[in-house]
């Protein structure tokens, strides 16, 4: 009988235990494997979440506030800048792009926001839209890809929006505010938007939103021309020190602020390092139970195959034989472990990626390979095969006679 065939006999023959080893295996490398691929996605959406656009104006506040509600589309802006700082930004020498961005109204919880058309040019380049044409004139409206596939909307369908940034009205301020509140109310009631056109896939948070005129905000709340306001400016500098030199111009200036983008990312990826750390603490504790669990599997499997072993070694099997046995079967359950984890961790990905990207704007390619795979299951394999060390050398040492006779 061939080694394999052996081992394979003796895993089902102590099949329930075997089962319960092979399932904490698994647990532990879908747990790794979820883990590592949503760190991946944060730290791929951050790189790409906000394309070439190193520096943001908007109101003063948290700079990292402004600069997840401009790109990322999570959370309330800072507040509004006057129209005029546009035209400052866009005469700036060290500017090379500059588009108006207005914000604070939703549709079923997605939000609505005011862009210059040429923004989708100068961060994705020349790219078709996946049906339809981009918005030029006020109540026109594309949407994101996920958009357009969670509420199954096509082109030529019209909707209103509504003030806030969630679906769920607030009504406490309908009591405080009078007639002014409903007549705020009655102007996103009556302005529809049509849908022109549908983005393709950008893999950004662009594809949870819905881009319209940055004059839609005017339009409903009916600003008058001196009183027109924006809530973000973003910028694509020449170069850095045109960076600089722009946000040294307007920063805390008539309550304005100038940030750069990829700090403030920075400092959100640093703070969810800093969370991650609690995550790595379980996950060495899942590996350390999963190591214990195929420990005792083989310790068992020891006790329970002594004579067998002895009565191998008289029938003229090699001690490295009887090694063997007790490590290959060891490498076949952590190794059935390992595949059924990865299977379990591409799924739940696949499961979760929907709620993770409408939440936090974070997108995992649940069928990504990375080199993390390479370590999960090189490191799995090893902890097997160390696991297997100790009862194997037990069996190893002992003789014949010792072997039969226990």
């Amino acid at each position: 009988m061939s080694l394999l065939k052996f081992t394979f006999r003796n895993v089902v023959h102590r099949r329930f235990l075997s089962l319960l080893t092979i399932s904490a295996v698994a647990v532990t490398v879908a747990f790794i494997l979820l883990v590592s691929l949503a760190q991946d996605s944060v730290e791929q959406g951050a790189k790409k979440g906000y394309g070439p656009f190193d520096l943001v104006i908007g109101a003063e506040g948290s700079e990292t506030q402004l600069v997840l509600n401009a790109f990322y589309h999570i959370g309330a802006p800072t507040g509004n800048i006057p129209l005029t700082v546009l035209e400052q930004a866009k005469m700036d020498t060290g500017v090379d792009k500059a588009y108006a961005m207005t914000t604070g109204d939703n549709y079923n919880g997605f939000p609505v926001v005011g862009i210059e058309p040429e923004y989708f040019l100068t961060r994705y380049g020349d790219r078709n839209l996946e049906r339809g044409t981009i918005f030029r004139s006020t109540g026109e409206a594309i949407v994101g890809s996920y958009v357009a596939s969670t509420l199954n909307l096509q082109v030529g369908d019209t909707f209103s929006g509504a003030h806030g940034l969630v679906q769920q009205e607030e009504h406490e301020d309908e009591h405080t505010a009078g007639n002014e509140g409903h007549e705020e109310e009655d102007g996103h009631a009556s302005f529809d938007y049509t849908i022109v056109g549908v983005l393709p896939d950008l893999n950004t948070p662009d594809d949870r939103a819905i881009f319209t005129t940055v004059d839609y905000a005017w339009a409903v709340h009916g600003s008058e021309d001196n009183h027109k306001e924006i809530t973000a400016i973003l910028v694509k500098p020449a170069s850095l020190l045109g960076a600089h030199g722009l946000k040294e111009t307007l920063d805390g200036t008539n309550g304005v602020q100038a940030a750069y983008t990829s700090k403030a990312v920075s400092d959100v990826v640093n703070a969810v390092d800093q969370g991650s750390r609690l995550i790595n603490v379980l996950t060495s504790l899942c590996i350390v139970l999963a190591a214990i669990a195929i420990l005792l599997s083989l310790i068992a499997a020891v006790g329970e195959r002594t004579k067998d072993a002895g009565l191998l070694r008289l029938l003229g099997k090699s001690k490295g034989y009887i090694w063997m046995t007790l490590t290959s079967e060891g490498l076949l359950i952590t190794a059935t472990g390992l595949v059924a984890g990865l299977l379990i961790g591409h799924l739940g990905a696949y499961i979760l990626k929907d709620a993770l990207f409408d939440q936090a704007g974070i997108q995992i390619d649940p069928f990504h390979w990375t080199n993390s795979h390479w370590m999960i299951g090189a490191g799995t394999l090893f902890i097997g095969l160390l696991s297997s060390v100790g009862p194997a050398f037990r069996m190893y040492r002992l003789s014949p006679l010792a072997l039969f006779k226990s």
